[in-house]
């Protein structure tokens, strides 16, 4: 029989309503108790990391994470972590830099619901959870949630209220459950051709390199959103704080250009050794900066990386790994336009073939298990 450790870390299936509203409040044995089916399919381990509502949950939490499935990985087949729907996207993102190539599934589940609530969903992602968790083709960062499992990296928090509260960004779910049935999504080699099949081998990723843990981020990233008449000046002043900007542009990659400003503005914030990582805020079919005028400025200039089809919540983790291993601008361009558990789907325009070689040394901070 398998095993499974279980990592509880709060949110709306821990949650019991109090005066102030839901709280995290049940151990993850507790929650497990409430679906004794799962215990048919396989034995457990608990630990409780941490009990919080996730937007609280922090970078150095993901680091907390990584660090207890690192000291654990021996010993399990695999891992589900419970978790608040609210930030649980950019966890499963940072997972999936920080544990990459795992050849053991590590499973990011919730609720929209508490598991006290008569109609809650929990019980039911709980079980998907351990499902996909015991499958011998299961493997890397993903989230089960509404009868999908959804790449970590492409997870994206669509509805605050219906129990299929992720969606997918921009690339297929990996696979849908139906009742005990685990229906595959087979990715090609290219991340380009999908067809749907139950008796489909292990994904692509996890046959062509070892595994490789991090335990470094740069938490020195914010997402800046463009909207009509926002004062480029906001650029000079996010110098104190910040390396990185995630720019969520309009449309598919528009920037104001009516004054010369902003690109006064970015040419100074590139040029003081920092990056902007350029994406658009329409949730759906990605980013080119070579389409409009507006955006040709941008599409080849130094220190500018093209986010394309990537989720907001991934370019994020991705920006505070990748500043977490280097800082030197060639490395931080072949990280970026690396593909790492169909983050992204290559783009000709952008990913030349030497930012897509995957032999760049490790850093210091990476170990390989």
């Amino acid at each position: 029989m398998k095993k499974l450790l279980i990592i509880a870390t709060g949110g709306t299936i821990a949650s019991v309503s109090t005066a102030a509203g839901l709280t995290p409040n049940i151990s993850g044995e507790d929650l497990v108790a409430n679906v004794p089916l799962i215990n048919e399919l396989c034995a457990f381990d608990f630990i409780q990391p941490m009990n919080i509502d996730s937007t609280n949950m922090r970078p150095r939490d993901w680091i907390h994470l990584c660090r207890d499935i690192i000291e654990n990985y021996d010993n399990y087949d695999g891992f589900v972590i419970l978790h608040g729907t609210d930030t649980m996207a950019y966890t499963a993102a940072a997972l999936s830099y920080l544990i990459q190539n795992s050849p053991k599934p590590i499973v990011l589940t919730g609720s929209q619901q508490p598991m006290a609530n008569p109609f809650t969903d929990a019980k039911l992602n709980l079980y998907h959870s351990v499902l996909y968790a015991i499958d011998e083709k299961s493997c890397g960062v993903v989230v089960v949630f509404g009868n999908e499992v959804i790449a970590g990296t492409r997870a994206h928090k669509q509805r605050t209220l219906s129990f299929n509260a992720f969606t997918s960004m921009n690339f297929p779910a990996l696979a849908h459950i139906r009742g005990n049935r685990i229906i595959r999504s087979y990715t090609g080699a290219d991340a380009g051709v999908i067809c749907l099949d139950e008796k489909a081998g292990p994904h692509d990723s996890r046959t062509h390199t070892s595994l490789q843990t991090y335990t470094k981020l740069n938490e020195r990233v914010i997402v800046l959103k463009l909207t009509p008449e926002l004062n480029p000046s906001i650029f000079y002043l996010l110098k104190r704080d910040y390396d990185a900007i995630v720019l969520e542009t309009f449309g598919i990659g528009g920037i104001p250009d009516h004054d010369g400003e902003y690109e006064k503005a970015i040419n100074d914030w590139i040029s003081s050794g920092r990056i902007i990582v350029v994406t658009t805020q329409v949730p759906e079919e990605g980013l080119d900066l070579g389409v409009y005028q507006v955006g040709s400025t941008y599409a080849h200039k130094d220190g500018i990386l093209a986010g394309d089809d990537m989720s907001t919540e991934a370019l994020v983790a991705k920006t505070m790994w990748i500043l977490g291993q280097t800082h030197d601008q060639r490395e931080i361009s072949e990280l970026f336009y690396r593909v790492v558990f169909y983050d992204r789907v290559p783009n000709q325009r952008t990913d030349s073939p030497k930012e897509q070689d995957t032999s760049l040394h490790a850093s210091q901070d990476t170990k390989a298990l």
